[in-house]
């Protein structure tokens, strides 16, 4: 079967091409320069890399083609002439009539062989007049096209033929991901970020492989979805934030743009609103959730702990409902995050009754339930995720109750630790966490067995940065290495080979005008490209 659909693939390339060449008397082959696919910086590193020493011309006279049939796999193709348009200002037409003009082809394929069985695998083969990306789904071929993204250099080569021409090293490429869950989490509760910001972040995020972005939607210091059952969470809710700002919140409307962006590129967006703790802005908007003693007043500092919802009042619960089941109508992911952690002031009979309470009413509304790694304390079943920041001991409690869990340790995964003592932006509570020792560490080495890694997730907090620029600062370069560790197998992380090929991820960084952290621990390549020649752009 597997040779079958192989066989198929280069058959009908090789169709095309004939009748192309047929079509325009026998045009000369342009001589190729000799090229090593494994020298290119990919990131995150493929499974398996097989060079052919040559290279497909990328020109004008190139077009892409997909599987009419297949569901989703024309968008991608689409997808990629834009990234190709925006990134060497070569127009590619996708499934258009056969011409004259076009004298090699990119074709995403949907195949059906068994070595593709995880839905993210995909096949390159390059060769000089056709490449072919093979995936059996289109989020298969998604993850294969940000791949060839990477291969396509920054610059063509004038010295081929009369026209423009962007050598790609010719060969085979064998590839999916390690975990299925490979995440970035943004605080938009303690500093608001637009509907604009969190699509460029998505952006970044999806051109490295990670498909899930967790939104922290609430907090003390704000309340950032609009729930229509309950207005003053963002008419009160929303107006603050950490130092005072302005505050903002997104409505349903905004939050379902961010969804369907996410989407059309297979990324899953995961909503958390944190409880019990984490609850003053709520308890702010609506005083009877308030479970701490005190009169509610909106916050704007940094302090943790000190709130907490009523874990006894039947109220509250139906409240949570609405909240829970407004999110999960627009949120067609299979998650729902509810928080858990640092709720210091709630007793530990009322946290447990509390989790077991909500745990119930995610399921109610059709969602897997996700908790910082305190949720592993309450009788929560084998359904339910825990996600380890702090305590190794509550990862363990629930690997013995058969949870999966994401893994996301402070002291190497999160992106609001400073880079070292000169660092703008930050905090440090956790550890420093320059860029060498973000990648290396790895998901598999703390006890936890494979079977319960869901995957990885690199949280940013937002005390501390209040816009896109100071986001980027954190973020970048540090979450490439996370989707590495989250996508790669441990096989192929070394850190000597990585920190070259981090390097050569300047001019994509740049020309995406993300004002990323140049660790000294980089020998960045120099770009093409300057800010003032992006915003001209």
């Amino acid at each position: 079967m597997i040779k079958t659909v192989i066989v198929r693939s280069i058959f009908f390339i090789s169709v095309i091409v004939a009748f192309f060449a047929c079509k325009d008397e026998q045009k000369k082959r342009i001589p190729m320069p000799v090229t090593d696919l494994t020298k290119v910086s990919l990131i995150p590193k493929p499974v398996k890399t097989i060079p052919t020493n040559s290279a497909f011309a990328l020109d004008q006279f190139t077009a892409i083609y997909t599987s009419k049939s297949a569901t989703g796999f024309d968008a991608v193709g689409e997808f990629l002439s834009e990234k190709i348009k925006a990134k060497i200002n070569l127009e590619l037409p996708v499934n258009g009539e056969t011409t004259n003009d076009v004298e090699r082809v990119i074709y995403i394929n949907q195949s059906d062989s068994l070595e593709l069985g995880n839905p993210e695998a995909y096949q390159l083969y390059i060769n000089q007049d056709s490449i072919i990306l093979n995936a059996n789904t289109a989020e298969g071929a998604f993850r294969g096209i940000q791949t060839l993204r990477q291969l396509v250099p920054e610059t063509s080569n004038d010295t081929l033929a009369p026209q423009k021409i962007w050598p790609i090293p010719s060969g085979k490429i064998s590839d999916n991901p390690n975990f299925a869950y490979r995440g970035s989490m943004l605080d938009v509760a303690r500093h608001f970020f637009s509907v604009d910001d969190v699509k460029k972040y998505i952006d970044i995020l999806s051109y490295y492989k990670i498909n899930v972005l967790h939104l922290h939607l609430s907090d003390d210091q704000g309340w950032r979805i609009e729930i229509k059952s309950w207005p003053k969470l963002t008419e009160i809710g929303g107006l603050t934030e950490v130092g005072g700002e302005a505050g903002g919140f997104y409505t349903q409307e905004d939050y379902k743009e961010i969804v369907r962006y996410a989407a059309e590129r297979y990324m899953t967006i995961i909503p958390e609103i944190d409880m019990p703790g984490h609850t003053n802005a709520a308890s702010v908007s609506y005083p009877f959730l308030n479970g701490n003693g005190k009169t509610p007043k909106l916050y704007e500092g940094m302090r943790v702990g000190f709130s907490t919802f009523d874990t006894r009042k039947d109220t509250v619960y139906a409240f949570i409902d609405d909240v829970v089941r407004e999110l999960s109508e627009i949120t067609p992911g299979p998650y729902f995050h509810i928080g858990g952690d640092e709720s210091h002031v709630t007793k530990k009979e009322d946290y447990i009754y509390f989790v077991n309470k909500v745990e119930k009413i995610v399921q109610k509304h059709g969602k897997r339930m996700i908790g910082w790694d305190e949720v592993a304390i309450a009788d929560v079943d084998s359904t339910s995720i825990s996600q380890w920041w702090a305590s190794e001991e509550n990862a363990k409690k629930a690997v013995e109750k058969g949870m999966q869990i994401i893994v996301s340790p402070a002291k190497k995964a999160y992106l609001d630790m400073q880079y070292d003592t000169l660092s703008k932006f930050g905090l440090h509570w956790a550890a420093y966490i320059p860029v060498d020792t973000a990648y290396q560490w790895t998901p598999e080495e703390y006890g936890i067995p494979m079977k319960n890694i869901l995957g990885v997730e690199a949280p940013l907090w937002s005390e501390t940065i209040s816009n896109i620029d100071e986001l980027e600062y954190l973020a970048f370069p540090r979450v490439i290495g996370y989707s590495e560790l989250s996508w790669s197998i441990s096989e192929n992380r070394s850190w000597d080979d990585y920190k070259v090929r981090l390097a050569d991820q300047a001019p994509f960084l740049d020309r995406m005008n993300v004002k990323y952290y140049p660790s000294p621990l980089i020998d960045w390549k120099k770009s093409i490209y300057t800010y003032e020649e992006i915003e001209k752009d």
